[in-house]
């Protein structure tokens, strides 16, 4: 028999369970819509025009998020654009920040913990996070909030040494904010600045004069490092830097309509966090001043209100929710009762076996036809595409099974056993489909196919192009594979796409024009893509 693997896990498993988590799916398939593929045009146009200040699609300036997570995109296709395609080195960065973002959250935890609890914190914590449902995919997409996840987790680290370290913890937690600001506007670093803030006024050991330094050298350096870029676009190009502030201070849906839906997708998104999280603040009631309760309370309830009063209703902006979610669920842990740790512990193991079950008879139907009715309703989705055998990520797939199996058979019982269970279980779900279905989802969402029938209709001395109905993600997508950049008028252009659905061909131009294309992705009945030339 093989030997139990003992709780809380050494620093090694987490490791290997963390890279598990975060390596599959970052670099085998195209980008696909919607934050992939507009996160990658923005990296990709700073790498090929050299101007990093004002993110760009298809060279028309987008102002949504500031650049920082785009700069550290930029610089990895510097870097490796020999090696790996753009979109390849790109999703890189964002692994780089989840693997960042857990580091941090499992120190963060132990600075946080009693001494005899830090080793299970630390890895409590680290594990509610990588196991968090809503995290499972973005993970390993093209998207800014992943770094400001990571510079969240990294200001809660330095907020539990405020105490000990107050000069140098503030340097460095008013550097996190700023770096927070820099990828994914004031949302993400509201949290646990404000937290920051109330901890030090409401908790005896930080209302004094370390407290007081650690937050005036947290507040002028965030200050300056947040208004670094702001500053400089405004010094550029003061009317881009004016279109951004107002963007900025913008809500988009109402507080109301808002709170309803991330009520709702909190649910799941921030699952298993949230029920071991309320169970420690229960268990705990009686000590909620104590520093290592009250800052990720404070730190989660004010992400939830900038979150439902900024918007937009995106499961994306519930990422900020994921910190102080996690440091309070690894506070009470130690403490679950036993039936909610076995029943946590059970539902992982039933759960993502019974998933990556179907995952495993999914590429067996593909591959050879078995089950038919299986590899018929694949065959519907993905007309066209033949699935081979490739032996590399068949060993992936199952190395992650048997490492599985080993964590769901081998782990000797503990508190902790529900939450390694579970972010083993995510690890095994996503790297199973990462190894064995991603030709497939790729050749269904991928855009370069579309990109480029486009582009061999459009000739070499075109001009102008002109679009119409065409989505943000498409239109980065069709630059960043084919570098078509449309204009949004089509009066002074001689050709125009139309984007629209396959079964009724809306917003034709009419008499005048001659179609030369009319192309979609495989199996896609929500899009197609028309291509029209004015005639002489």
């Amino acid at each position: 028999m093989p030997p139990r693997l003992t709780l809380p896990p050494s620093r090694a498993v987490l490791a290997l369970l963390a890279a598990a988590f975060v390596l599959p799916g970052l670099i085998g398939h195209d980008p696909w819509k919607s934050f992939d593929a507009v996160a990658i045009e923005i990296a990709s146009q700073m790498h090929r025009t050299g101007d990093w200040l004002v993110p760009r699609i298809a060279g028309e300036p987008w102002l949504e998020d500031p650049p920082f997570y785009h700069w550290t995109a930029a610089a990895f296709v510097k870097l490796l654009a020999w090696a790996v395609p753009v979109h390849a080195a790109v999703r890189l960065a964002s692994g780089v920040f989840v693997l960042a973002a857990l580091w941090f959250a499992y120190l963060a935890a132990r600075h946080w913990a009693p001494r005899e609890n830090r080793r299970l914190a630390g890895a409590t914590a680290m594990l509610v996070l990588a196991g968090s449902v809503g995290l499972m995919v973005h993970a390993h997409e093209a998207v800014p909030d992943l770094a400001a996840l990571a510079a969240s987790c990294a200001a809660f680290v330095f907020l539990g040494r405020a105490t000990r370290k107050p000069l140098g913890s503030g340097l460095a937690f008013g550097a996190a904010l700023g770096a927070a600001f820099l990828s994914a506007g004031w949302v993400a670093p509201a949290a646990p600045g404000l937290a920051a803030l109330a901890t030090v006024l409401s908790c005896d050991s930080l209302r004094n004069r370390g407290g007081a330094v650690f937050l005036l050298a947290a507040a002028a350096v965030a200050a300056a490092v947040s208004a670094s870029w702001p500053v400089a676009l405004y010094a550029r190009e003061a009317a881009l830097a004016q279109q951004w502030w107002a963007g900025l201070a913008q809500p988009r849906g109402a507080l109301g309509a808002n709170l309803r839906y991330f009520a709702v997708t909190a649910s799941w998104f921030t699952w298993p966090a949230w029920p071991i999280a309320a169970w420690t603040l229960w268990s705990a009631r009686r000590s909620l001043r104590e520093p290592r309760l009250f800052a990720p309370l404070a730190g989660l309830v004010f992400a939830a209100g900038a979150a439902a009063y900024a918007g937009p209703p995106q499961d994306i902006s519930l990422v900020p929710l994921l910190p102080p979610l996690a440091l309070l669920a690894a506070q009470g842990i130690g403490g679950l009762k036993r039936g909610a740790a076995h029943a946590l512990d059970w539902f992982a193991v039933m759960t993502f076996g019974f998933f990556a079950a179907l995952v495993w008879l999914g590429y067996v139907a593909m591959t050879t036809g078995w089950p038919p009715r299986i590899a018929r309703n694949f065959a519907k989705t993905a007309p066209g595409f033949v699935q081979g055998i490739e032996p590399a990520s068949l060993a992936l797939a199952a190395v992650l099974l048997a490492g599985w199996l080993y964590v769901a058979l081998f782990t000797a019982p503990s508190p902790a056993r529900g939450v390694l269970r579970w972010a083993a279980g995510v690890a095994l779900l996503w790297g199973s489909f990462a190894a064995l279905w991603m030709p497939w989802a790729d050749y269904q969402k991928s855009y370069r196919g579309v990109a480029l029938q486009l582009k061999s209709r459009i000739p070499g001395e075109a001009g102008c192009i002109a679009r119409e109905g065409m989505g943000l993600p498409q239109r980065a997508a069709l630059s960043y594979h084919a570098g078509i950049r449309t204009a949004p008028s089509r009066s002074q252009c001689r050709y125009v796409i139309i984007q629209g659905s396959p079964r009724e061909e809306r917003g034709a131009p009419g008499p005048g024009w001659r179609k030369l294309a009319d192309v979609g992705r495989p199996g896609d009945k929500a899009e197609r893509y028309r291509l029209y030339q004015r005639l002489p």
